[in-house]
């Protein structure tokens, strides 16, 4: 009995943390896919859009796309963690790393964002892919020692 108390309230910890994470998940998701209706449209209505086509593969550009599609991709990991860690919850202490480290992640395609806009360091954006890359490998490692534990 003592245990299912442990396993129950593990797992309402682990529901509330992935929902979390699916929200954040959502709003980073949506966030960059604006940014790629208004790439879309620099590249294809605005008044400079032939100025703006020639130089879409280099520089600024390409780097604005890269924080587009790496915002996405990491909205909807976020969103994937949250839904695993809803439905297939680990231990309080290891629910709450992942979903930290899932977080972090997105610090990867805002630093990129922040080079491009603000000049900023790139430490951010390793920070961001070292923390997703992370919550990756320990979320597999968690779940399975859970299932063969």
């Amino acid at each position: 009995m003592g245990t299912d108390l442990v396993i129950a309230s593990c797992s309402k910890e682990s529901k509330q943390i992935g929902m979390k994470n699916l929200i954040v998940g959502l709003w980073t998701m949506g966030a960059f896919m604006f940014l790629g209706f208004v790439l879309v449209y620099l590249r294809d209505f605005a008044p400079n859009a032939a100025e703006w086509a020639a130089q879409y593969g280099i520089g600024k550009h390409f780097e604005t796309r890269l924080a587009h599609v790496h915002g996405t991709l990491f909205g909807f990991l976020n969103i994937v963690i949250g839904f695993l860690l809803y439905q297939l919850p680990v231990c309080a202490r290891g629910t709450r790393i992942v979903s930290w480290l899932s977080l972090g992640g997105i610090l990867m395609p805002v630093g990129i964002l922040g080079e491009v806009v603000l000049g900023s360091s790139p430490i951010f954006v390793l920070l961001g892919a070292v923390s997703m890359t992370l919550a990756m490998v320990l979320y597999g490692v968690a779940l399975f020692k859970h299932r063969n534990g």
